[in-house]
């Protein structure tokens, strides 16, 4: 049986900066590679950060938010890409990374997926954002629901769909 030293990375974000954001996983990717680890997970939209504003504004109020996440959203391929890609290289990991993905004007939650030679070999958009997500993240395609062949095995990548009200929940005959 083959070992893979693996990392679950909690890391915060530098609030509001794409690249400061890019720069703290490069260095959290080379530190990783330093110890051995050969497979890195990061956070759900780390770069530039989870957008939490709208859990907390009104949706009249975000205006200000949604702007500044569009502009610090990373593009595909941008030289935030290329700076986790060179990175998982140098230090011969798999990386899986969560970032806001700005396409055209839309954003979307997406996981990144780089194999051990810095090539991107996944790019995964949440199919259906939950509840308040919904004002934020334009619905994924499912293009990016299989598996794929990485330096360290097939690894296929989901993001958590915990906030989904089942159908029928909010029915009064189905309450407690």
């Amino acid at each position: 049986m083959t070992v893979v030293r693996a990392a679950a990375v909690q890391i915060s974000p530098v609030l509001h900066s794409r690249a400061g954001t890019t720069a703290k996983i490069v260095r959290k990717i080379r530190e990783l590679g330093e110890q051995g680890v050969r497979f890195a997970v990061f956070p759900e939209t780390v770069v530039p950060y989870y957008p939490y504003f709208s859990f907390l504004q009104p949706p009249y109020m975000t205006a200000r938010e949604h702007i500044r996440l569009l502009q610090e959203s990373v593009t595909v391929p941008s030289a935030e890409t290329e700076a986790i890609a060179e990175a998982a290289r140098e230090a011969g990991m798999v990386v899986s990374v969560g970032v806001n993905e700005r396409d055209g004007g839309t954003v979307y939650n997406t996981q990144l997926l780089f194999d051990a030679d810095g090539t991107l070999i996944q790019r995964r958009r949440k199919i259906t954002p939950t509840f308040h997500e919904r004002m934020v993240w334009g619905q994924g395609d499912g293009s990016g629901l299989r598996a794929v062949d990485s330096a360290v095995g097939r690894i296929g990548q989901l993001a958590w769909l915990g906030t989904q009200p089942a159908a029928g929940a909010l029915r009064p005959d189905r309450r407690r």
